[in-house]
């Protein structure tokens, strides 16, 4: 008799952004709070920061999904926490003439360069990619979030363990 299970979806929760701007720094922050939560097996929790180009080439190991934290600037009022299904190749950007700077990737940048660099090696870039961005209220020079970011962050860890719990099962 086989013990064969299949094996478990892989997650990758990834906080990226640069904690000198200000409310840039959601993502990192996120990142570190959900470090002390109990999260179901094969979550990985990663706080990549401004290392876009590490990012991608970790997500060459093999991940089912793929979940950025991020300051997600889109208008709403500074502490608006949004999921943004970012799955489809093709509703990004080319990386093509897209300089390489590994402090200044965006996170379309990472997938662009993810894209490219499965398609060279064969790899599978995960199935899903989910975005859970925080609408930031200052990304100005300077070290700490916003009163109206920090207190989102409670929120946005309670939102990333629900999506990780709902992708554990798919």
């Amino acid at each position: 008799m086989s013990t064969d299970a299949p094996p478990r979806p892989r997650t990758l929760v990834a906080g990226v952004g640069n904690i000198f701007l200000g409310d840039d720094g959601f993502g990192v922050e996120t990142a570190r709070a959900l470090a002390n939560h109990e999260l179901p097996a094969g979550v990985e929790v990663a706080d990549i920061g401004i290392r876009g180009v590490h990012l991608a080439y970790r997500l060459l190991d093999g991940y089912d999904t793929l979940v950025l934290l991020d300051a997600t600037a889109r208008g709403g009022d500074p502490g608006t926490l949004y999921v943004i299904d970012a799955t489809d190749p093709g509703s990004r950007p080319p990386s093509e003439g897209v300089p390489l700077d590994g402090h200044r990737m965006t996170p379309d940048a990472v997938l662009a360069l993810l894209d490219t660099l499965c398609a060279g090696t064969g790899a599978t870039p995960p199935r899903r990619t989910l975005v859970v961005g925080c609408e930031p209220a200052q990304v100005e020079e300077g070290i700490g979030l916003s009163p109206q970011v920090t207190a989102a962050v409670p929120e946005a860890v309670r939102l990333v363990a629900e999506l990780v719990r709902d992708e554990a099962v798919v």
